[in-house]
């Protein structure tokens, strides 16, 4: 009995440390490395709208938002209005999906990413104080430094690119709500794609 309690004390413990991210309240602090080895802070990036977006390049959900260039698309416009977007793989060492900075930076050549960096998180640390649960999850972060999305990328949870077209994007949905001084009117919604390999 003494056993038991002692065990749900510590999952109860232990489980506020896995995620800290909550819509409405302070992004959880980071810092980490990008494929190029160049370091980034996520208080460098105070005053600008940030968008995290968790992959793995193996996750055919990922793979149909990047065989069609949507993802890449999405990134270029986002920065384009001075977003700073940063892909995030919290794939450990030898798990599926896993990369290092060299073969991050040949998938960024090869798929034409346009994501400001490509951060590298073994250790899973950023990803589990978001709760990153899946390839792709995305957060938003605004200027002030709150979190104002946390979810999917759509509302259309398959690995079927052509179900891409009609989808409503809550990303850009998001970013256009902030971009017009609005409240973001879908703030969360339900993360699909492929588990992260912590």
């Amino acid at each position: 009995m003494f056993k038991t309690l002692m065990t749900a004390a510590a999952i109860a413990i232990a489980a506020p440390a896995l995620a800290n991210a909550v819509v409405g309240s302070p992004a959880p602090a980071f810092t980490a490395t990008d494929s190029n080895g160049k370091t980034h802070n996520l208080a460098d990036f105070r005053g600008k709208t940030v968008v995290l977006e968790w992959t793995n390049a193996d996750c055919p959900f990922v793979k149909k938002h990047y065989s069609g260039g949507d993802m890449q698309r999405l990134q270029g416009e986002a920065r384009k209005d001075g977003v700073v977007w940063l892909t995030i793989n919290s794939g450990a060492p030898g798990k599926q999906g896993h990369v290092d900075g060299g073969a991050a930076n040949a998938l960024k050549k090869a798929q034409g990413f346009n994501s400001t960096a490509y951060l590298l998180d073994p250790a899973g640390t950023i990803g589990k104080a978001y709760g990153a649960r899946t390839t792709p999850h995305m957060f938003v972060i605004d200027g002030k430094g709150t979190l104002v999305y946390a979810g999917g990328i759509d509302d259309t949870p398959t690995a079927d690119p052509a179900d891409i077209k009609g989808a409503k994007n809550f990303v850009r949905a998001a970013l256009n709500d902030l971009e017009a001084g609005k409240p973001v009117q879908v703030a969360s919604s339900k993360p699909y794609g492929c588990s992260v390999k912590y």
